[in-house]
């Protein structure tokens, strides 16, 4: 499984992108809102380093080998979410994520079903399933600053507040925000047994705001 890959840009079409990654090129499919984002990340070298999802296309002969590009692991982990819905596969999430996934993620929670039949492929029958698989789940999504969230790693951790605060830095918070954010957050729901339910709690107090 190919889960991160870094090349030279050789060519960028409207949804994906060609790397040269020591003579071989590989195209990998991009969603609209990271495209729109994509050519800021691109070193002066012409290099540039992606988060991949890995899958197999599958047609009537054969099951072709399929990339889709993503900045950081919180994109590709929004995504992974979003093709869990019946219907919408990794070809059709790349064309249906045109805008900022912060954006989609604030929609499903809000069952801003107007919002979600805005997007390409998307329309009334899809958006309800989505908001049946997803409202509740996608809070920490829509925390996301899209175009400037750091592409560091996750370091692991067992205390869920300090997972969660790691996820809020990678999502462009500074240090002493994301601390008070998740201090009035627990402080609000002392139940709260996991980074995502924290994460998800985040939201909804800045929602409330």
């Amino acid at each position: 499984m190919i889960s991160h890959i870094c090349g030279k840009v050789a060519d960028k079409k409207d949804s994906s992108i060609v790397l040269d990654v020591n003579g071989i090129h590989y195209e990998i499919l991009v969603p609209g809102a990271v495209m729109k984002v994509i050519e800021d990340r691109i070193a002066p070298d012409g290099t540039i380093k992606l988060t991949t999802f890995y899958y197999h296309q599958l047609e009537p002969s054969r099951a072709t080998p399929t990339l889709v590009g993503f900045l950081n692991e919180i994109e590709k982990e929004f995504f992974e979410k979003f093709i869990t819905v019946s219907g919408i596969g990794p070809r059709a999430a790349v064309r249906a994520l045109n805008i900022p996934f912060s954006q989609v993620a604030k929609a499903i929670d809000e069952a801003d079903k107007a919002m979600l039949k805005s997007l390409p492929g998307i329309g009334e029958q899809r958006a309800k399933e989505i908001i049946a698989k997803l409202q509740g789940k996608v809070g920490k999504y829509a925390l996301m600053q899209d175009t400037g969230i750091s592409c560091a790693p996750k370091e692991k951790t067992p205390d869920f507040a300090e997972e969660a605060l790691d996820v809020l830095l990678q999502l462009q918070y500074k240090k002493h925000e994301a601390k008070e954010m998740i201090d009035k957050a627990l402080k609000r729901s002392p139940c709260i047994k996991s980074a995502e339910e924290l994460l998800n709690e985040v939201y909804r107090q800045k929602a409330n705001k």
